[in-house]
């Protein structure tokens, strides 16, 4: 199948590798900043109407819901490229109101529209084990399995409206910052009170505490290590849209709206593009105190 690719980042890049290693041809537009990897295994067209042009189905991967409106709809865009019959999937995190909207426009085209964002950060990109989240007719649904299934292992179609899949990832976006707080909290606790960190983590994976922000966050926090997998500002972004969609809806999300303080306070000292495990870096420097081993 003949797929454009869209957003060639640290999600975007990996996933459309692992298209072309499932067999289907890779078109993309140009951009300065594709790589020698992506120039090779990918046909490069001038830009996104000429990749939907040629393409049977368009796949999209950007920062934020802007990005996805100014590449479908602004100028040399996708909807300027696309035919009747043809599939749109967005596989950004963005708003599920934009989402609504720009799915009608492109129906309006007589092509077909999924909403279906991704979790699993850069190592699921990678080893093609994301959760994937769709939202959109049965029908685009069935016809994008075999493409969902060549970069996720968790596939769900949450809805047949469009936004459902975003509505399920700005869900899993307040799960996760949640448990990268507890877990920050935890470590935070018992190393300020005198237990090994990394001895407690272990113990706890063990356990009912256990998850997947234990064993890998965990870790990170313990190293302090916090080159991006998923960064601050994205993980921001997704939680404004929990906190907006939440006051439209009469919804109070307390702990979302702390752990989103706590990124700002991330933010604030430069760590917009650490990633979202740096959250520990804010709880620190309010408890004057850095997990570390006793000793």
């Amino acid at each position: 199948m003949q797929i454009g690719f869209i957003g060639l980042g640290i999600m975007g890049r990996p996933m459309a590798l692992n298209l072309k290693k499932a067999g289907h041809e890779i078109l993309v537009p140009e951009r300065a900043t594709l790589t020698a990897e992506i120039r090779a295994a990918a046909t490069v067209l001038a830009d996104a109407t000429a990749v939907a042009r040629a393409a049977e189905v368009v796949i999209l991967m950007l920062p934020d819901t802007p990005d996805v409106e100014q590449v479908l709809f602004g100028a040399n865009g996708v909807a300027d490229g696309l035919a009747a019959g043809k599939l749109v999937i967005d596989m950004s995190s963005i708003d599920p109101l934009a989402t609504k909207r720009f799915a009608e426009r492109i129906a309006g085209l007589g092509c077909h529209y999924l909403d279906a964002p991704v979790s699993g950060g850069e190592v699921g990109a990678t080893q093609a084990t994301l959760t994937i989240m769709v939202g959109g007719p049965e029908a685009a649904f069935r016809r994008a399995e075999p493409l969902f299934a060549a970069m996720g292992k968790s596939i769900t179609h949450i809805g047949a409206e469009n936004g459902a899949g975003q509505i399920c990832k700005v869900a899993n976006q307040i799960v996760v910052a949640l448990n990268i707080e507890a877990v920050a909290e935890a470590l935070l606790f018992a190393s300020r009170a005198g237990a090994d960190p990394a001895r407690v983590r272990a113990a706890l994976l063990g356990g009912f505490a256990a998850s997947r922000v234990l064993e890998v966050h965990g870790q990170r926090m313990l190293d302090h290590s916090f080159a991006p997998g998923f960064r601050v500002r994205l993980h921001q972004k997704d939680l404004n849209l929990a906190l907006s969609a939440a006051r439209q809806l009469g919804l109070a999300l307390p702990n979302t709206a702390s752990a989103q303080q706590l990124f700002s306070a991330v933010v604030a000292h430069g760590g917009a593009d650490r990633d979202h495990a740096a959250m520990l870096e804010a709880l620190e420097g309010l408890a004057a105190h850095k997990v570390h081993a006793p000793g």
